[in-house]
């Protein structure tokens, strides 16, 4: 027993990580930068910053945009509270005094969020080089969001993406997300499930994520269970009497082939009691071939509706291959792969400033960031993508191009990576511009697609988004390249201010 006269330590405790405010949430560079800012008399300069990711994960054909919700909510509690203040009071510089000065702590303390946001909506694919999110503002306000918004929205990002390939893969079969127990912490848990979802999982094993966002839960026993008791055929005859209306057994505890087996017996003593033998799950050995064999056995005894689950380190490309083999499987159950995003577990989102203007100036001066590697090389502006669609309603080809130029009439867009390729859009075809109002001076916009998303409406946008592209574009290996570029008068600037910046001009 814990003596209650004695406080419990709090270092680490769940309970203890997530306080009211998450302003601290950030890097010390951004705060540094914003003192700088406000020592530099900058505090009242306005800055754009465009949020993008420069390659697609997995080396997929695409990418689904996912975490804005989470990310607008970040944005719009932006504000440093006492303990925050104390805190920060607190830390030294390499002089041992205090780091940040005394009229700064005051200033932060009458910080809130009132920059405008802009940003594609949640299950919209997205690709290379475009601003998924276009924040306008205070610069001290701008930088300070930087962190908060890369970790959730790389993150949920990376996940959703992962999701739709491993559904593509299952070929309209259900997926459902079991990572949890494997997820990156608390919050990597959590978060994962949600994109899961979005990308176009069925369901989720994590209970808390099917509280908190409204999704279907699903799972049933683990091989503890089966062990608990003296014997296989135990165990399912006891799950059956305490669960009669959640009967997929878990058969390869000992031997797969007997477990279906038992599962068969004790499936017919449920049918006998009105209830049904909903399936069976297999978590290790030849899936391909147990399955082929566990089919048979179910459909012999009558139990053509009993579904195969499958679960044990599976990805898209596992499950592709099982299907090949010819695999009886009609539920996948994915987990670590899935929920960590196992083979690329980071999507590489940055966050450029792309344009600042100070009271004294006419206009906006736009910025940019040079690098030795052409793909490093940021595209200045007030950005907006512009989304072309032919006749028969197929995407095909998107323009990045600056508001204050335009993009009306034939437009030609050039790939920033090679300037020689180049693709004329002409004026009769229909477009989207996907960059949608979400907040102006912090607060929401009305309608905003924030606002009025649900998940289903989000993941239906996943679906559609997939049918609307080149069938190339979800191909697992070596997939289409959807043409994406920039219009020309941009590439242009571009072009001129990296020649400037480097002495040619």
């Amino acid at each position: 027993m814990v003596d209650a006269s004695h406080d419990i330590p709090t270092s680490g405790l769940p309970s203890q990580l997530y306080k009211p405010s998450l302003s601290l949430l950030t890097d010390l560079y951004q705060l540094t930068m914003a003192q700088g800012y406000f020592e530099s008399g900058e505090a009242d300069t306005e800055a754009v910053f465009n949020l993008f990711f420069r390659k697609h994960p997995f080396k997929g054909g695409y990418t689904v945009a996912c975490g804005l919700a989470a990310a607008v909510d970040l944005a719009r509690s932006l504000g440093f509270d006492q303990d925050d203040i104390e805190y920060l009071a607190s830390i030294q510089g390499n002089d041992g005094k205090p780091l940040f000065s005394q009229e700064f702590l005051e200033y932060l303390s009458t910080l809130s969020f009132r920059c405008d946001i802009d940003a594609i909506p949640e299950g919209t694919l997205v690709f290379p080089h475009q601003p998924l999110l276009r924040l306008r503002g205070s610069l001290i306000e701008c930088q300070l969001m930087e962190t908060a918004l890369l970790t959730v929205i790389n993150f949920q990002t990376l996940i959703a993406t992962k999701a739709a390939r491993v559904v593509h893969a299952a070929q309209g079969e259900p997926v459902l997300e079991f990572g949890l127990r494997r997820a990156q912490g608390i919050d990597g848990g959590i978060s994962a499930a949600r994109a899961a979802y979005v990308g176009g999982v069925a369901a989720t094993s994590n209970v808390l994520a099917g509280r908190l966002f409204g999704m279907p839960v699903k799972g049933t026993h683990a091989h503890s269970w089966v062990m608990c008791f003296d014997s296989e055929l135990e165990s399912f005859e006891r799950y059956a009497e305490a669960m009669p209306n959640n009967c997929v057994f878990l058969v390869d505890t000992y031997d797969t082939i007997e477990g279906v087996k038992h599962a068969i017996q004790v499936g017919e003593k449920l049918r006998a009691k009105g209830h049904e033998l909903v399936g069976i799950r297999l978590d290790s050995g030849d899936l391909s071939y147990l399955s082929i064999e566990a089919r048979k056995m179910l459909d012999a005894a009558g139990f053509e509706n009993a579904s195969i689950v499958a679960s044990n380190s599976l990805d898209e490309y596992t499950i592709a291959s099982l299907k090949s083999q010819g695999a009886k499987i009609d539920t996948w159950g994915v987990g670590t792969k899935l929920s960590t995003a196992y083979d690329q577990p980071a999507l590489g989102g940055v966050y450029k400033l792309a344009a600042v203007r100070r009271p004294s100036d006419q206009g906006w001066q736009d910025r940019i960031k040079l690098s030795e590697q052409a793909i490093k090389v940021s595209n200045p502006g007030l950005l907006q993508v512009r989304r072309y669609i032919s006749e028969s309603g197929e995407y095909v080809g998107d323009v990045i191009f600056d508001e204050r130029l335009g993009a009306d009439g034939d437009v030609v867009m050039v790939d920033p990576m090679d300037m020689t390729r180049r693709k004329r859009m002409t004026r009769d075809l229909q477009h989207m511009d996907l960059l949608q109002p979400v907040m102006r001076r912090g607060a929401l916009v009305e309608g905003s697609c924030v606002l009025t998303d649900s998940l289903e409406l989000i993941r239906a946008r996943v679906r559609q988004g997939l049918e609307s592209f080149h069938s190339g574009v979800r191909r697992l290996d070596q997939p289409h390249q959807y043409p994406v570029g920039l219009e020309l008068a941009l590439f242009e600037r571009k072009t001129r201010m990296i020649l400037e910046a480097r002495g040619h001009e």
